[in-house]
């Protein structure tokens, strides 16, 4: 046998906790990584304690093993001897007294360590602080292990003690004590050593106590602290803990983490990232241990590497600590996905016992874990699924048993805030959260119970059920909201919608038809599409309700025409149509025929665009839907701007924006102005064209439409590079150039081989497709035109041309036909013009005419004119 295997026992012929361990965890048939799962505690600690590299672990840890091993009275009471020995002339741990380091302000003395410096506490520390002059006897500061209670207790003594002229005194409590031991250490350390002359040594002055580490103890700290309080009306005492201590009157303060960047927050520097506690408090602690601030490279892993530390002080301190010898990218690399752990390097702190080995945030969770019933552990389990933070109806519906009403969940809530493993942020709905840590234990739990693949499921259903519900508000007066409510939900909804498309695609594809509107809202039309085209060509949706697979198909329709795929999605979309005037399905007819109007607008076939349009406004009119009809007003003014009747867009738009605000749908009225904008540059009042367009820009950034937003930037550009102002025009160009790149969903792993090579070559063409490439080319056209550089100008205005066959808005394709024949004299060029004018429709406009009469050398004015002669009506 090697020396680990071979161990004596230990003094007095006790068998050691090695051997024990060892012994027991071989009786249960378990290896040490299962029985560290079992326990909640890393298997790094039971390697070390059956090796004897541990020979006196955390009370707590041992009482994890031991029910873990479910060790009965005898057994348990050897085992908790073995793991907690002690000398017989060694004296019963006690609660001791903190030294005096300090007096305060009015000359009380101040029986405590000096504060560390806190990050992110100040408001804490003033509500606290209130909490104690407002005669609560009791306020107890309850949370995980590392949250920093016990510091910020330390900085509540320090603020208050001019307030407290009887005295600050500390007392940290030790394992083992009992009341007695509790109240003699209290007593000392105000100067006394029997209860009844407490009250002489106030003589009615307020005093506080601090009592830190309340668990150790926590029924003898009650029955000691009932005494106190009752002995000494004037003493107030602030308690640290997991858990409150349980006393009439007690006022229970839950220590939260310090807020962390969002996901998906893009802080551009340090001091961007410094405005969250977390970051702040991580920068702060590596200053100590290296001199350069992290670099810009590093600021994204450092708001990545907080949120995986829950926000937690002691893990982030220590996690900077080790900035000493890695860059933050290299922590994020090395520690991101092994949290739990981490040491909590017990004894770093002011107040906080040294222990022979460190513990774990695992330990430490499983800790708090320990003190819930099995009802509370399975809830905590469910609830673990959600990723950000949740409303109380969501934990409802999550915790709702086979879709069984659920108890009333604010028990358990109160419960999971009071041991600090839950946070609670704000007023709005979505202001739960389960701390980091804690989610993370809880997910292995759940693993470990099999339960994962059941959770995951109904995790997916509930937030299906919330898309479901928030979708119709993407339109009209609630808007806002509903983005907002789907952007706070934006994890939990990639989660869901990655586990059901495997697990459940059925609640993966109702889920998904509802997101369409959101997807073009944030600028994820490419990866939404790819979800739903995904979705739809699983064989297990075939057999879904036919109105929700139409749903889906519309969604692919809307999603494509935002990056110029529409074309390839009209035949889905008629087919959808047809679904929903088969269902009577009124809302759906109306959908689907304005996004033909917009496809059919795209691909040349106005006449069929032009009578959906119409068909909206009497299927609208009929039943009264005043949004459906200003959208179809908004879409039939291309067709007036088509056969250049821009006064009579201008109209329309009035139209567009009364009805609008009749039914409180500020977007759109935000989208006819956008079209204004427009119109105005094609009557040549271009100033007034950039006045607008910026208006309308700045809205559609604050309403989160990208899409829309670049069109009107394109506007705007246009109108710039058209009325001489080139460097403002270059500007605009650079912001249409810095779009974002496409982001593509991977295949399923079971998908064959041809669905593979589909979706690749989908998301091919997709980082091939730039709608605004044909708005800049058209610019760089114009700026060159200005600037009489024919040549670069007849290069620019044939891309343009070229980027603009695909695109949604005809007449661009005529805008750099004429650009270009207006470059080169080429009357092959003209031919194209005039090809392309007849086939759509589309009118030359007077500044169109007069520029190319003006630049176009060419004998036979009189035949030209009729060569380019507009067929429709032009506004003069």
């Amino acid at each position: 046998m090697t020396p680990d295997h071979d161990r004596s026992p230990s003094p007095g012929g006790r068998t050691g906790l090695s051997e024990l361990l060892r012994g027991h965890r071989l009786a249960a048939g378990l290896t040490q990584a299962e029985l560290a799962s079992r326990a909640g505690v890393g298997v790094r600690t039971v390697r070390d304690l059956e090796r004897g590299r541990s020979s006196r672990p955390q009370r707590t840890t041992v009482d994890l093993l031991a029910d873990a091993l479910g060790l009965t009275a005898p057994s348990r009471a050897a085992f908790v001897a073995a793991a907690r020995p002690s000398s017989v002339a060694a004296p019963r741990p006690a609660a001791r007294n903190l030294p005096v380091t300090a007096t305060a302000p009015a000359g009380a003395p101040v029986t405590l360590p000096q504060p560390v410096p806190l990050v992110g506490r100040d408001r804490d520390v003033a509500e606290i602080g209130a909490l104690l002059a407002a005669d609560h006897p009791v306020v107890s500061l309850v949370g995980l292990a590392g949250v920093g209670k016990t510091a910020l207790a330390l900085a509540v003594g320090h603020t208050v003690a001019a307030d407290h002229p009887g005295g600050v005194a500390g007392v940290l409590v030790g394992e083992g004590s009992d009341a007695g031991d509790v109240l003699a250490a209290s007593l000392g350390v105000f100067g006394v050593s029997r209860l009844h002359d407490l009250a002489g040594r106030l003589a009615g002055r307020p005093a506080l106590l601090l009592l830190d580490a309340v668990e150790r103890a926590p029924d003898p700290v009650a029955e000691a602290l009932h005494r106190l309080t009752a002995a000494a009306p004037t003493l107030r005492v602030l308690v640290t803990g997991r858990h409150p201590v349980g006393l009439p009157g007690e006022r229970v303060w839950p220590v939260a983490p310090l807020d962390v960047p969002p996901a998906g927050t893009a802080a551009a520097d340090p001091a961007e990232l410094a405005r969250w506690p977390a970051a702040a408090l991580f920068t702060t602690r590596l200053a100590q241990v290296r001199r350069e601030p992290p670099a810009p490279e590093e600021v994204p892993a450092v708001a990545a590497l907080v949120r995986r530390l829950g926000g937690l002080p002691l893990a982030i301190e220590l996690m900077a600590a080790r900035g000493r010898i890695l860059d933050v990218t290299e922590l994020l690399d090395r520690y991101g996905d092994r949290v739990l752990d981490l040491p909590t390097a017990a004894g770093t702190r002011p107040g906080w016992e040294p222990a022979d080995g460190a513990v774990t945030l695992r330990e430490a969770v499983a800790t708090s874990y320990r003190l819930l019933d099995p009802a509370e552990q399975a809830a905590l389990r469910r609830l673990a699924a959600f990723g950000n933070r949740w409303s109380m109806e969501l934990a409802e519906d999550l915790l709702a048993d086979d879709h069984r009403e659920a108890a009333d969940p604010v028990p358990l809530l109160d419960r999971l805030l009071e041991l600090g493993l839950l946070s609670v942020r704000g007023i709005g709905p979505l202001r739960f959260r389960l701390v980091d840590a804690v989610r993370d234990f809880a997910i292995e739990q759940a693993a470990g119970a099999g339960e994962l693949t059941r959770i995951r499921r109904r995790h997916a259903e509930v937030i299906a059920g919330l898309v479901v519900r928030t979708a119709p508000s993407l339109v009209g007066p609630e808007l806002a909201a509903a983005v907002h409510v789907l952007d706070e939900a934006s994890s939990d909804i990639i989660a869901a919608l990655a586990h059901a498309a495997v697990d459940d695609p059925v609640t993966a594809l109702r889920l998904a038809a509802a997101l369409p509107r959101w997807w073009r809202l944030r600028g994820r039309d490419a990866s939404g599409r790819q979800w739903l085209r995904r979705l739809l060509a699983d064989p297990r949706t075939a057999d879904a309700d036919p109105v929700l697979r139409a749903w889906a198909l519309l969604g692919v329709a809307r999603l494509a025409a935002e990056h110029g795929a529409g074309v390839e999605e009209l035949p889905a979309t008629r087919a959808a149509l047809a679904v929903f005037r088969d269902a009577g399905d009124v809302t759906g007819e109306l959908s689907a025929r304005t996004v033909l109007c917009a496809l059919l607008h795209a691909t040349g076939d106005h006449d069929e665009a032009r009578e959906h349009a119409e068909a909206v406004v009497e299927l609208a009119t009929r039943h009264g839907r005043l949004r459906d009809m200003a959208v179809a007003q908004n879409n039939l003014t291309w067709h007036d701007i088509r056969v250049g009747d821009l006064a009579g867009a201008r109209r329309r738009l009035a139209v567009v924006d009364r009805l609008a605000a009749q039914c409180g749908e500020q977007r759109l009225r935000v989208l006819a102005r956008a079209n204004l904008a427009e119109v105005t540059r094609l009557q040549g009042r271009y100033a007034d064209a950039v006045a607008q367009g910026r208006r309308v820009a700045t809205e559609l950034a604050e309403l989160g439409d990208p899409g829309h937003r670049r069109r009107v930037l394109g506007t705007v550009g246009l109108a710039l590079a058209q009325d001489g102002r080139a460097a403002e025009a270059l500007e605009v160009v650079a912001e249409l150039r810095s779009a974002g790149a496409v982001v593509t969903v991977p295949a399923p792993r079971s998908a064959e081989s041809a669905g593979g090579r589909r979706e690749r070559e989908l998301s091919a063409r997709l980082a091939a497709v730039r709608p605004e490439d044909a708005v800049c080319a058209l610019i760089e056209g114009h700026l060159a035109l200005q600037r009489d550089d024919r040549e670069l100008a007849a290069e620019w205005f044939a891309a343009a041309a070229e980027a603009a066959m695909d695109g949604q808005d005809r007449r661009d394709v005529v805008e750099a036909l004429v650009g270009l024949a207006a470059s080169t004299a080429d009357v092959t060029v003209l031919e194209r013009l005039d090809r392309a004018r007849r086939s759509s429709g589309i009118s030359l406009l007077p500044q169109e005419e007069t520029l190319l009469y003006a630049l176009v050398a060419r004998p036979e004015p009189e035949a030209r004119r009729d060569r380019i002669a507009p067929e429709g009506p032009v506004a003069r």
